[in-house]
């Protein structure tokens, strides 16, 4: 198939598109690199430099589909300056939907994410759940859910949303690199790495068993199978006209002391901790069930945590 990759030199974007090729695909990498990386772009992939909001200018009737990574993604970014979220995460997905619709291409995966639960009352975290963002980083990604929803239905889109939890690791050259950090695993390994003396705990007085918030963590590899599956069933007679949700993680949750130690074990160095004040807003546990997507496409995780922070180490090293 030939297929147009939005965000494409970003991090799970280019992992994404690096399994397609690897799957025989034709891959268009359509990407801005205001926070991507050209050297991120698979081999044998095709890179059009420019945003979402252009994809006009390159979809056609040649293409087959589309997956969506092209976003803004920092929670705090999305609080002092909402409207670049409203702005590249929503109107981007529209006129992308508009250039998809002009040019007869009726399949899509998208890219969304476990903040647009909130702060759920339950775990595990199902597509059941109550969906109440509370930022405009989780409300524009569901904004873009709701309008896929609403594409499905109105004009035969058949389209798949994936709600991702914590993503680690790395495939090959591909891997974390982002301007600021702020996923726990890379920030943990910037310690052994030389890059900073210590790891802030934020909160160590939560009611789990170490006091520590604790979070589901998905290797990054898994996550694109998990596209690759979706994209699959894009392609089936029932998918026209419909739009799925589906949870991606792993449905073990670790604490923050347990990331911590699993990199002391996997590095052998040292990671020195300082314990500050738990931040606002910060729910204590975020564990996703993904009994929906291995019911529906037979998808399941394989990489533990140890894993994660191996590949994320290595390619960290590079």
């Amino acid at each position: 198939m030939k297929l147009l990759v939005t965000g494409g030199a970003g991090y799970i974007g280019s992992v994404v598109g690096a399994q397609l090729v690897s799957a025989g695909h034709e891959v268009v990498v359509l990407d801005n690199l205001l926070t991507g990386h050209r050297d991120f772009v698979p081999e044998g992939a095709e890179l059009v430099e420019k945003g979402v909001e252009d994809a006009g200018s390159v979809l056609d009737a040649s293409f087959d589909a589309v997956l969506h990574f092209a976003a803004r993604s920092l929670v705090g970014e999305s609080v002092t300056q909402p409207g670049l979220y409203w702005w590249n995460n929503v109107v981007g997905t529209l006129r992308l939907l508009d250039a998809m619709r002009e040019a007869g291409v009726r399949r899509l995966v998208s890219s969304s994410t476990a903040a647009t639960y909130g702060q759920p009352p339950v775990v595990p975290i199902t597509e059941d759940t109550p969906a109440v963002p509370i930022n405009p980083y989780g409300q524009s990604k569901l904004a873009v859910d709701h309008a896929l929803a609403g594409e499905a239905t109105a004009h035969g889109l058949a389209a798949v949303s994936l709600r991702y939890f914590n993503v680690g690791g790395a495939l090959g050259r591909h891997g974390e690199r982002h301007d600021p950090e702020t996923h726990l695993i890379p920030n943990v390994l910037a310690v052994p790495a030389g890059r900073r003396e210590t790891v802030d705990v934020f909160g160590t007085d939560y009611p789990t068993p170490d006091g520590t918030a604790v979070r589901d963590y998905l290797h990054v590899e898994d996550l694109g199978r998990a596209h690759l599956l979706a994209l699959d069933w894009t392609g089936s007679a029932e998918a026209g006209g419909t739009h799925r949700v589906y949870n991606l993680g792993s449905g073990t949750g670790y604490s923050v002391r347990e990331v911590i130690e699993a990199v002391r074990r996997v590095t052998g160095h040292p990671v020195p901790t300082r314990e500050r004040e738990r931040r606002p807003g910060d729910p204590p546990v975020l564990v996703a069930s993904s009994e929906r997507i291995t019911a529906d496409l037979g998808w399941r995780p394989e990489h533990d945590l140890d894993t994660i922070v191996e590949d994320a180490w290595t390619f960290l090293q590079r």
